[in-house]
């Protein structure tokens, strides 16, 4: 991993959570911020779920694309944002658990795109079970200040 750019990084990515309503309305937390890597968490209840009772695809993609993204953003200087340019996903099993566990890490850091990747896991009684793969591209942005 890269030297840490901004020795205040968890502070940021914490700060720039707090402000994103999309993880407020889906009941996300983000318990881990490390340089490199973040982990977000959602319970699974009844507003997120699909016709079948599992967890939404788009909501799995939603906390994929945030833990990887924030993942990403704790390697960027201070003074930087990062936005998501693009991203893969592969729903591999069904979201059948009482929460959902999404970890995000950075694959390849870089000036102006950082690929990172995340796994979502279903918990149910304490065992993880693997339920989507994704890799994605992230843009530095420089500049921009967030809302």
């Amino acid at each position: 991993m890269t030297p840490i750019a901004n020795p205040r990084f968890a502070e940021h990515v914490r700060a720039s959570f707090d402000r994103q309503s999309a993880m407020h309305l889906i009941r996300a937390v983000l318990p881990v911020v490390e340089h490199g890597r973040t982990e977000i968490h959602v319970p699974h209840w009844d507003g997120i779920e699909q016709q079948h009772g599992f967890v939404h695809g788009g909501v799995v993609g939603m906390i994929a694309d945030s833990a990887a993204g924030y993942a990403a953003m704790s390697v960027v200087p201070e003074s930087a944002s990062v936005l998501t340019v693009e991203y893969k996903i592969n729903l591999v099993a069904p979201t059948d658990g009482e929460k959902l566990v999404a970890r995000g890490e950075v694959v390849r850091p870089g000036r102006t795109l950082i690929v990172t990747k995340a796994e979502v896991f279903a918990v149910k009684n304490s065992k993880e079970t693997l339920c989507a793969l994704m890799q994605q591209t992230i843009m530095v942005i420089h500049g921009k200040a967030e809302k």
